[in-house]
């Protein structure tokens, strides 16, 4: 769905020390910006902002950045974080492309891809966040043992991704094609299959639709 121009989003970002104007100014030097020496997630892609804002509530020694390429989509990300008085999350605006030119070597440890677009045409697939395209750009700087955690209800998407990890030396070491299947304990009562999971808006609208998601994670040899 095509976005409306917000002209008031990006003015209202840059008044905002959450949003990082010029990010290729920080490359190596995230940890001065956090005032800390806590390790550094990314999340790409982050839509409204609602699983971020719940990842970092839940680890505050964990310090994120967001990137979108939306202003639209950046403002509800910056306002959710503001609400939640959170201060280990700052949000830039990138083409995802040029991810490598604003990270050092080493300077993340953990990549979150939640319902990027599936870009089914084979002359677009390139486009894919999962592409070896960019597994590429993503391993100039992450660590080894890095996770990347990736979440989608694209079949054909999923299963090429799969392949694409393999090929950039990524180890599969968890895949489900049912994120939300449950199964009982000994009382009785449904547990999650997956205990660490956080619901997204896209997620919780296409699960209330009946649709399977799908996730994996994979590790950097």
């Amino acid at each position: 769905m095509r976005l409306r121009k917000k002209w008031y989003a990006r003015p209202e970002l840059e008044e905002s020390p959450l949003f990082i104007k010029e990010p290729r100014e920080l490359k190596g030097r995230w940890k001065e910006e956090f005032g800390n020496d806590n390790p550094i997630h990314l999340e790409l892609g982050c839509g409204r902002g609602g699983f971020m804002v719940q990842k970092a509530a839940l680890n505050p020694n964990i310090n994120y950045v967001s990137v979108d390429l939306k202003d639209e989509v950046l403002i509800f990300t910056k306002r959710k974080i503001e609400e939640a008085e959170l201060k280990n999350v700052r949000i830039t605006a990138l083409n995802i492309s040029f991810i490598a030119e604003i990270f050092d070597e080493n300077e993340i440890e953990k990549i979150y891809i939640n319902f990027c677009n599936p870009w089914p045409k084979d002359r677009h697939n390139k486009r894919r966040l999962t592409h070896t395209r960019f597994l590429t750009e993503y391993k100039k700087f992450l660590k080894k043992g890095s996770q990347i955690w990736f979440k989608t209800d694209d079949t054909d998407l999923f299963n090429d991704s799969q392949e694409y990890f393999k090929e950039c030396g990524f180890n599969l070491d968890f895949v489900t094609y049912d994120l939300h299947i449950t199964i009982c304990n000994t009382e009785g009562k449904p547990n999650s299959d997956f205990k660490e999971n956080l619901m997204t808006e896209y997620e919780t609208k296409f699960t209330g639709l009946g649709m399977k998601i799908m996730f994996l994670i994979a590790t950097l040899k």
